[in-house]
């Protein structure tokens, strides 16, 4: 039996030729899309890399201008926090609190006390009357209380309800009215109708203490005395002359920088100061005339052109306290008040 011969391969070779060129076409094609990725994936690289160029210069701005907000920052928190305490001996101090005395007594020629008043009865009523309210309300109110009761003994006997309707614009009227109808009794019971001229006397009459007394002995009197009303207080604790807050201490440690012959007129000095120049809130630091002498300079407004805006009487050209100042006062430029209901 004859044996068969193996099938040819020749049929076979031209089928996987042609898978080998299907297979090659779909590597092509592969290919040519991966290519297209790669391009576009290029495009959107230098496409970032060009943004990134131009926002280069606004992040160099902005490095730039770090700094200056650091400054600001700087100098706003310097301004805010707490001035250091000044390291000085006594006699430092002293003759700093002297320097700066003369300094107000040249700014402050005409320094005077701001309640009017023609005698010492007055001057104490007030003086009294002056507590809770301004300078000003207390001389628009006085001149028709004193013409209607113009002595110890006329107050005295006054009806307490027609005297509270004269007080009720300084406020407090009905506690202010037994006041001073008490201390006119004390007037006209204990000295004769005459205000007193002794310390010891003075704080023992209804209404009257410490501050009221030295400002009735140092203006009344001509005996010296160192008034501490909020303004004073406030000035020589800003100028490191003392840091007490009680009165009594605030007098004892202002008193011991000072001969006591300066005393009043310190008063006077430090007290205008503090209603023109240095407020409560808002010192006018850049207007401030002593401004190299004080250890709290900053805390208000340091520009010249706007702490000049912060003036008030007579540095700012507005009328003053008194509704009658001293004809001193009037040749520095000062301006009387206007009278109660004058506007």
């Amino acid at each position: 039996m004859k044996t068969t011969k193996a099938a040819k391969s020749t049929p076979v070779k031209p089928v996987a030729k042609k898978a080998a060129k299907k297979a090659a076409q779909k590597a092509t094609a592969a290919s040519g899309k991966a290519t297209g990725v790669a391009k576009k994936a290029t495009a959107t690289i230098k496409k970032a890399a060009a943004a990134s160029k131009k926002a280069a210069p606004a992040k160099t701005a902005a490095k730039k201008a770090a700094p200056a907000k650091t400054v600001a920052k700087k100098a706003a928190a310097a301004q805010a926090a707490p001035k250091k305490a000044i390291v000085e001996s006594h006699a430092a101090l002293v003759r700093r609190a002297r320097r700066i005395n003369r300094e107000l007594a040249e700014v402050y020629p005409y320094a005077h006390p701001e309640l009017d008043f023609e005698n010492p009865f007055q001057l104490v009523i007030a003086t009294v009357l002056s507590a809770q309210t301004t300078d000003l309300r207390v001389n628009q109110t006085t001149p028709g209380l004193f013409a209607k009761y113009p002595t110890p003994e006329d107050l005295a006997a006054a009806n307490p309800e027609e005297v509270e309707e004269i007080l009720r614009p300084t406020g407090f009227f009905r506690a202010k009215t037994k006041s001073v109808i008490g201390l006119s009794k004390a007037l006209a019971e204990d000295f004769g109708g005459e205000v007193p001229g002794r310390l010891e006397d003075l704080v023992k009459l209804p209404g009257v203490g410490r501050k009221t007394a030295f400002v009735v002995l140092g203006n009344a009197f001509g005996r010296p005395g160192i008034t501490v009303d909020t303004h004073f207080g406030r000035l020589v604790r800003r100028w490191q002359w003392t840091d007490e807050t009680d009165p009594d201490k605030v007098e004892a440690a202002v008193g011991a920088l000072f001969p006591k012959s300066e005393w009043t007129m310190l008063s006077h000095h430090v007290i205008f100061h503090g209603r023109r120049i240095c407020h409560a809130r808002k010192p006018a630091c850049g207007a401030c005339p002593i401004a190299p002498l004080c250890p709290a300079y900053g805390e208000g407004e340091t520009d010249p052109e706007k702490a000049r805006k912060l003036l008030k009487y007579e540095k700012g050209g507005f009328p003053g306290q008194r509704l009658n100042p001293p004809q001193s006062y009037l040749d520095a430029g000062g301006i009387p008040a206007p009278p109660l209901g004058a506007g």
